[in-house]
């Protein structure tokens, strides 16, 4: 089967394992896998357009209530793929040494409050929209401190009875998958992570962007060629970072079990530079977002060119490995073409406050005040 294998950082390849599984499953059908791989395709699209445009809500609503969210600096970008080549192999070893059964149940407990608490972030807007006017919803306010005298705040949460019935409801989705780990629930919590990080993430710059792509380039190619370790740990990591589909649907139904596999991070790393270039078209107030559809299109093709390479030599594909040139040539090559390259690379999502900044805004306070 053509899989897609996921591992803890969240970067990916994609593999094929057709002939490892051919004693214990139905080989895939050309229509089989042609239905699994559209809707792999459309499930990747779907976040990263959906995220990004809810992207700019977000960072707008941060830059105006004046927080600051976490940024990638170069030196993090550069690091990152050294982080996650650590952190990669560290969970190769824990799986040599414990079993990989009551590591997963860790895992599925912890993903389960990820997830309901994702999903229920992502559909509360809307499930609210739905309920009944004559539903008897109540507010509440949650605050937490410590201290007796000089109180310090660690909680304030305001939720509604409608916030409460739509966190059960998604719990149950959360049982759903804890106990029966089936392929549609992964994919709901799945749905409900890419977003959210392609939604929260934050980059600032392209150069950062830039940076970070580049290294989880040759981090993606090494590990899936150079070794048998992001390999062993997509197969031995079951959680739902990854998004499913089973090529046997036509022939078994929802019971179906021969998945091809779409990692989170095929999704979110792409995605994340993709929504910062959403926002750097809508900083430049000119009604025209050229260099989001670029790179949009250009995911697609990459993403496409991925499946393809991978069904015809029938072998693992480091997935960055097409889509990192495809998502970074196309914009920057828009942008000589517009003449627009120093534009871009001075963008700065989150600018740093400066020192004349405040004193500016300052001035600016005093001379009201006076008027």
């Amino acid at each position: 089967m053509a899989d897609t294998v996921t591992e803890a950082p969240a970067v990916n390849a994609t593999m094929n394992e057709t002939a490892a599984n051919a004693t214990t499953k139905i080989p895939a059908t050309p229509e089989g896998m042609a239905i699994a791989y559209g809707s792999l395709c459309l499930m990747a699209v779907l976040p990263i357009f959906y995220g990004a445009v809810r992207s700019v809500k977000y960072h707008t609503d941060q830059r105006e209530s004046g927080d600051k969210p976490e940024t990638m600096s170069h030196k993090d970008a550069a690091m990152f793929p050294i982080i996650a080549s650590g952190t990669l192999f560290g969970i190769y070893l824990i799986f040599q040494i414990f079993s990989k059964e009551y590591i997963n149940l860790l895992l599925a407990v912890y993903f389960f409050f990820l997830g309901v608490f994702a999903l229920a972030n992502l559909v509360g807007p809307l499930f609210s929209r739905y309920i009944p006017a004559a539903f008897p919803n109540m507010e509440y306010h949650l605050i937490f401190t410590q201290g007796k005298e000089k109180k310090e705040e660690l909680m304030n949460y305001e939720f509604d009875r409608k916030d409460i019935l739509c966190h059960a409801v998604c719990a149950v989705i959360g049982v759903w998958y804890l106990v029966k780990k089936h392929w549609i629930a992964n994919n709901l919590f799945g749905l409900a992570f890419a977003i959210s990080g392609v939604e929260i993430l934050s980059l600032n710059r392209i150069s950062t962007g830039l940076i970070l792509l580049g290294g989880l380039f040759v981090y993606d190619i090494f590990w899936v060629f150079g070794t048998n370790v992001m390999v062993t740990v997509a197969k031995s990591f079951d959680a739902p970072i990854k998004l499913v589909f089973p090529q046997d649907l036509l022939e078994k139904g929802l019971a179906a079990n021969n998945f091809a596999m779409l990692g989170l991070g095929d999704i979110v790393i792409p995605g994340i530079f993709i929504a910062l270039l959403l926002r750097f078209d809508v900083s430049q107030k000119k009604n025209s977002k050229t260099y989001f559809y670029a790179s949009f299109l250009a995911y697609c093709l990459g993403l496409g060119a991925t499946i393809l390479v991978m069904h015809v030599f029938k072998h693992a594909q480091p997935a960055l490995l097409y889509l990192v040139p495809a998502c970074t040539s196309f914009p920057l090559l828009t942008a000589l073409i517009k003449g627009e390259l120093k534009e871009m690379f001075s963008f700065e999502d989150h600018p740093e406050k400066t020192d004349e900044t405040t004193d500016e805004k300052t001035d600016e306070k005093k001379a009201k005040k006076e008027k």
